[in-house]
Formats: structure tokens, sequence, C-alpha cells
């Protein structure tokens, strides 16, 4: 009995990651058939790289290299909270069209839906983030090529986690487009500010300073700026994995069980 009960869960296992290996290649398709949407989703960040970051230097006074090094990580925080942070509103579309319903009486596992759309996000990640980086290098921003590896790995979880829940507001708004964006909006931008991705908290208030030690996008802004400045051992990147890992734990758990309750 016990025997016939692991094969059983094995084989539970391999048609999971199957499943959600089918859905993750059908997510990238649109993606490899229409890289120009990979470009288009660049050109917030490279107005805030463009426009930004001189106004930054103005300021700042310090050195441009040493500038870049501090402001390019924000940027690339920036790609995975404003781009997986909206990858709902797909979900969202194709339940609207009734898409989704007919995904749902696939034989898929119901897990397998959501988990093979968050890690179709870290592709997106990677390719943007590389693009940034490459961008800045010749305006003075050093690559420390063992760092950027593993904070595209960092960037990678928290995308995902990010994505979870960005779809799991998707389920639970349904065909209220307006609710999605409006809930999406109101906790995307306090969140980029109280991560001092754009400008440094240092001499913000007291009350702002306590709520960035909470927010999770802050430490794993931090932690990007100790990676691509080659700190490998530095707290904050243990900081940074830490809430990257839990948020991805908490977005994968929250959405597969939105998942599973779809109709």
């Amino acid at each position: 009995m016990t025997i016939q009960t692991n094969h059983h869960d094995t084989a539970v296992r391999e048609n999971a990651a199957r499943d959600t290996w089918n859905v993750l290649t059908r997510e990238l398709k649109p993606v490899a058939r229409d890289p120009f949407t990979l470009i288009f989703s660049l050109v917030q960040p490279l107005i805030f790289l463009g426009l930004f970051a001189p106004l930054l230097i103005g300021q700042s006074g310090m050195p441009i290299g040493e500038t870049l090094q501090w402001f390019v990580p924000g940027v690339l925080v920036m790609i995975v909270l404003f781009g997986t942070g909206a990858t709902g509103s797909n979900l969202q579309y194709e339940m609207m069209t009734g898409s989704h319903e007919r995904t749902l009486v696939a034989p898929l596992a119901r897990s397998s839906l959501l988990v093979g759309r968050a890690l179709k996000e870290i592709a997106p990640i990677a390719v943007q983030a590389l693009i940034i980086v490459l961008i800045a290098w010749p305006f003075g921003f050093a690559i420390h090529w063992g760092g950027l590896v593993i904070g595209l790995a960092l960037l990678a979880v928290f995308g995902v986690g990010l994505g979870s829940l960005s779809y799991t507001l998707a389920l639970g708004t349904k065909d209220r487009e307006w609710l999605f964006w409006g809930v999406q909006q109101t906790l995307i931008f306090p969140l980029l500010i109280l991560s001092g991705m754009l400008l440094p908290l240092d001499d913000s208030p007291a009350w702002m300073q306590a709520i960035a030690t909470v927010n999770p996008v802050n430490w794993v802004v931090q932690a990007e700026r100790a990676l691509l400045a080659g700190n490998l051992g530095d707290t904050a990147v243990l900081w940074g994995w830490t809430s990257a890992i839990v948020l991805a734990a908490i977005g994968l758990v929250i959405g597969v069980r939105a998942m599973r309750k779809s109709s």
C-alpha cells in the first residue's frame, strides 16, 4: 500500500512538472514571435535612465560612474516591479475572452497554470536587465559579471513572486479590469517610492524609513546594488534573497490556491 502511494505521488509530481513545462512553453511562444514587446516594455526604464539619472548626477555631485552604480540596480528592480506587477492583466484578458475557461477544462494540473505563467517572467526579466546594463556600460557603469549573474537570479525569484501575486489579483477581480488596475497602481507606487529605488531615503522622515525596513522591494534594491558592485558577501544580499524567496513562496501558495478555486 505504501509502495502504491509513493508511486502515485511520484506520478502526480511528474505530471505537474510536465504540465508546468507545457504552460511555460505556451506562454513563451508569443514573446518569441514578437520580441518587440520586450523592447517596448523598456521605454519606461530607459526614460528614467535617460532623464532622471542626469538630474541625480547633477544633484549628487558624484562622478557619473559612481552615480550609475547606485541608480542602475534600482532601474533593474523597476523593470520587475512594473513588468511582472502588470502581468495579471494578460490573465484577466484571457478570462474576459473565454480563453482561460478553455485552459481550465484541459487535462492540466491547476497549479501548473499559475506556476508556468509565473516562470515565464524569468526570460523577459533577464533580457531586459542585460539590455539596461549594456546601455549604461559605456557611460561608466562597471559590470561585475559574477554579481550580475547572481543579481539576475535574484530578480527572477522576485519576479516569480510578484507575477504570482499579480495573477492572484487578476483571479480575484475577474472581469473588473478597473479594480485590478486600481489595486495594482495603489500598491506599486508606494512600494517604488519607499524602496529608495530612485532617491536615497537617508534624509527621509523617520516614518518613511520605518516602512522601508519592512518593504521587500527595498531589500531587493539594496541587494542588487551590493551584487552589481561586486560586494557578494554584503548583509544586504542575504536580506534581499530572504525577501525575494519569502515573497515568491507566499505568491505561489496564494496563487496556486486561487487558481485551483477558479472557475
